[in-house]
């Protein structure tokens, strides 16, 4: 099992992962490195647990919402067409949400890389 240097608010810190994750290891924790520096520039020096605390609520939030998303999408999904005939059936409103869905979600994306580009 690897060990990694990962660098996080100026300290390294080695982490282990399963063989084949290593990149995948890197790119989480430059993740989390671009948040602790968004939320420090945001509300300016503050105690370093305190700091990975907020990081991780703030991950956590994230989480929630996609999360939540790919619930409802999934609840969506597996309903059945309209009843009446008259309106968009189940599908095609999952359809449309899913897209709004992956739009936010590239947005995000894009955001994070930028912010991750700079450094």
């Amino acid at each position: 099992m690897p060990t990694l240097p990962i660098q996080i608010n100026g300290k390294t810190y080695r982490i282990a992962c399963e063989d084949g994750q290593e990149e995948h290891l890197v790119r989480l924790g430059q993740y989390v490195d671009h948040r602790c520096r968004q939320l420090l520039s945001s509300v300016g020096h503050v105690h370093e647990n305190l700091m990975f605390v907020m990081v991780s609520l703030l991950i956590a939030d994230e989480l929630s919402d996609v999360s939540a998303e790919l619930h409802d999408l999934r609840k969506a999904l597996g309903a059945g067409p309209d009843e009446d005939g008259d309106g968009p059936s189940a599908r095609e409103l999952a359809e449309e949400k899913l897209a709004r869905v992956i739009e936010r979600l590239t947005s995000r994306i894009e955001g994070i890389a930028e912010g991750l580009e700079r450094t």
